[in-house]
């Protein structure tokens, strides 16, 4: 089992003990997330910490796209509990990088593969996305790209 399965496990205990209904409500939603991720991978396997991070980054960018909705619908009390779930899950992701870091990488990226116009946004973000897989939001990085292409 991995670590961070073991450590939501463990932090959902203790928010039981505590009675913290809401982290015990959001956790129980991300052990179902994984769950259901198993029972698709099959046999009774279980997942490797990069499929844990990429279910909880899905998580994440949902809470994400809620929280945007509901602000735009003037619904502030339904955003902020998306609020409070999603630095929940971002509790057990790593530790996300910098834009500054992240624009390195691309710089990087591009000089390797010889890019020079959006038309070869791909074999960057090929190159780029082993490196920083679960480290990074995906848009942030494909926004990058993008602009350091275009220039």
């Amino acid at each position: 089992m991995s670590e961070t399965l073991e450590q939501i496990r463990s932090e959902l205990k203790e928010a039981q003990k505590a009675q913290d209904s809401f982290k015990v409500g959001t956790l129980r939603y991300i052990l179902s997330a994984i769950h259901n991720a198993e029972i698709e991978k099959g046999k009774g396997e279980t997942l490797t910490e990069e499929e844990l991070v990429t279910i909880l980054q899905k998580q994440a960018k949902q809470r994400r796209e809620s929280i945007e909705a509901y602000e735009k619908g003037g619904r502030a009390d339904l955003a902020e509990k998306e609020q409070k779930e999603l630095g929940i899950i971002e509790s057990y992701l790593p530790e996300q990088m910098g834009e500054e870091e992240i624009t390195k990488l691309v710089e990087e990226a591009i000089s390797v593969t010889g890019a020079s116009s959006p038309q070869d946004m791909a074999k960057v973000m090929g190159v780029l996305m082993p490196k920083i897989k679960g480290k990074a939001d995906g848009s942030l990085v494909s926004r990058l790209v993008k602009e350091n292409l275009s220039v």
